[in-house]
């Protein structure tokens, strides 16, 4: 396809819904043809989303304490997550890369190459690899995070430390593997092209090279969140994710950025990520009626089981004459009753996630699942959501968390500057 705008509608008309919406947007809509004659289609393009791969966002701030791009920024639909290891030795190394990587991202963003692709004379190695020439911005963001281990006597940076910037505690639904937990630096780069989201990343590891290794990573697609003008997406269990989500001014102020008190930090944020498996050959057995009691919510339209449409303010205590255990219609140990602000002292939670698959596990399985980042002004808040899901939510019996990170995410950069930059002063 070679025009910069297109729709959904021109997505699902070339056969493409699986890649651009994730596979468990079909799955969870074709479903309504066979059990309430909703064509599929009609459905997907009422929610009409167009992308104009011309767009790019800008990555330098025009004002003091503007974050970064790719937190509030509208959700792309693909993501490439990865993780360093910083084995640089001084602070001036680290000082350089991030400085490098600054220059980089703003060239990128603006859907320009970060040096030559072609070298002009001798055969000399490209400084751009060259895969997202033509492809334009596609609103590609770029989002850099530090590690706790940025701050360890390796540098010299501890007084500089953010308040609540600590790895994340073992939680009730751990099954983390080593390889992909922890790290010193992040980058999350998202985009409305795959291949834009990976060159990113690519030509950044490569910049990396001799000051940081790759520790993990995940490639993500159809985005598990949505912005104030999109319609609720789905995770790979077929039900749509995020309805609850931060939207308001207010609320990005109470929960996502941090304020003057934090210092260098100031409009900044915290970013968690969790590597999430589901087992998706369990939850494809499971009959739709108890899907959906895990959840709390229908399966097609998202609503909440105590009545409504998808955007219905679930009520807790709602009875039901064929309810839970309980008797209420939303069962106490489902997702949406444990993870409700109502149920957890109004605290709210960015959440801005993506699906991903890595193929077939050792047993011939579906390896796939959610790539869960939030971002949050206290980290806390994140774990104790999940302490009260890991102990109780129903859902554990389909998903493990094997990956998890915590990073700081300062303000993004005045041109001239580059991220982190007020750190080293």
């Amino acid at each position: 396809m070679t025009a910069s705008r297109f729709s959904r509608r021109g997505l699902l008309g070339a056969g493409l819904a699986a890649a651009g919406t994730g596979v468990g947007a079909v799955a969870g809509v074709a479903g309504a043809t066979v059990a309430t004659g909703v064509d599929p289609f009609a459905a997907a393009a009422n929610a009409d989303e167009s992308i104009d791969l011309s767009q790019s966002v800008p990555f330098y701030a025009t004002a003091a304490r503007q974050p970064q791009g790719g937190i509030r920024t509208t959700p792309q639909r693909h993501c490439v997550f990865m993780v360093f290891d910083l084995t640089a030795s001084t602070v001036t190394e680290l000082q350089v890369l991030l400085a490098r990587w600054s220059a980089a991202i703003a060239q990128l963003q603006a859907g320009r190459t970060i040096g030559s692709v072609e070298p002009a004379h001798g055969d000399g190695v490209g400084a751009d690899t060259g895969e997202a020439l033509d492809l334009g911005p596609a609103s590609l963001t770029v989002t850099v995070g530090l590690g706790p281990g940025v701050f360890d006597e390796r540098f010299g940076l501890a007084a500089k430390r953010p308040a609540n910037l600590a790895a994340i505690p073992a939680l009730p639904s751990d099954t983390l593997d080593e390889q992909l937990t922890g790290g010193d630096l992040s980058l999350q780069a998202c985009a409305d092209d795959p291949q834009v989201a990976y060159h990113a990343v690519r030509d950044l590891a490569r910049m990396a090279r001799g000051t940081a290794t790759v520790r993990w990573t995940v490639i993500g697609f159809g985005r598990a969140s949505a912005g104030p003008t999109q319609s609720t997406p789905r995770n790979l269990m077929g039900f749509k994710d995020g309805t609850r989500n931060i939207t308001t001014d207010d609320e990005y102020d109470r929960f996502v950025w941090l304020d003057d008190a934090a210092g260098w930090m100031a409009g900044g944020t915290y970013q968690v990520v969790r590597k999430i498996r589901m087992n998706l050959e369990t939850w494809d057995a499971d009959v739709v009626s108890d899907q959906q009691r895990v959840f709390g919510r229908t399966k097609v339209e998202g609503a909440p089981l105590s009545g409504g449409s998808e955007h219905t303010t679930p009520d807790f205590d709602a009875r039901a004459p064929h309810g839970t255990e309980g008797g209420t219609a939303i069962d106490a140990r489902s997702h949406v009753a444990l993870a409700a602000h109502e149920n957890n002292g109004g605290v709210k939670i960015l959440r801005r996630g993506y699906n991903y698959t890595d193929g077939l596990n050792q047993y011939g399985q579906l390896d796939a699942g959610l790539l869960f980042a939030a971002y949050v002004n206290d980290p806390e808040h994140f774990t104790t959501l999940q302490r009260k899901l890991g102990a109780s939510d129903r859902l554990n019996e389909y998903v493990s968390h094997i990956g998890s990170g915590v990073f700081a995410v300062p303000p993004a950069p005045r041109k001239g500057s580059y991220v982190g930059e007020q750190l080293f002063r």
